[in-house]
């Protein structure tokens, strides 16, 4: 039996030091932004443009890897990861998860997300700790997935590093 796939991005959002994150409502759980990557849309013009529609802002990657001295070709900054997730539905399917480390672009006007439209800013600190995140739709506390931990602590890393540099 074959398995439909889609191609999603993610925006590992790394703003004034910390970590955004919002609550997913249909999955139950802390993701960053993101989604399905549009026809004629490369994955770095996904994640730019869901990163902006969700939370305003202009963002750009955080490259990782220096890119290849090709002459010829362009090239796209690699992810940081590519997940595959099953998810439910009719039918199931599986989402090809592209996930980047993004932050805001330097001058760009922005209208910053917050508590209001469901994002809150994470420290490293919190990820590293595991420390539950609070819900107010169901009133308690949920810990953000690991995979979503691990690749946020990445981000924020390279966003600290010195050297970092946007795509």
């Amino acid at each position: 039996m074959t398995v439909e796939r889609h191609f999603t991005v993610t925006g590992f959002v790394v703003d004034e030091g910390c970590l955004l994150l919002h609550w997913h409502r249909k999955l139950g759980i802390w993701l960053p932004p993101g989604g399905h990557i549009d026809t004629d849309e490369d994955p770095v013009q996904a994640v730019l443009r869901e990163v902006r529609e969700e939370t305003g802002i202009d963002g750009e990657i955080i490259a990782h890897a220096e890119p290849w001295d090709f002459r010829n070709v362009a090239q796209l900054p690699p992810p940081l990861s590519i997940i595959v997730a099953d998810v439910g539905g009719d039918p199931p399917h599986q989402h090809i998860d592209m996930a980047y480390a993004v932050r805001p672009r330097p001058g760009a006007p922005r209208q910053a997300p917050d508590e209001d439209h469901g994002f809150v800013r994470v420290t490293e600190d919190a990820l590293l700790r595991d420390v539950p995140l609070p819900v107010a739709a169901c009133g308690t506390d949920i810990s953000v997935p690991h995979d979503v931990r691990e690749v946020g602590l990445r981000a924020l890393a390279l966003a600290r590093a010195p050297a970092a540099q946007s795509s």
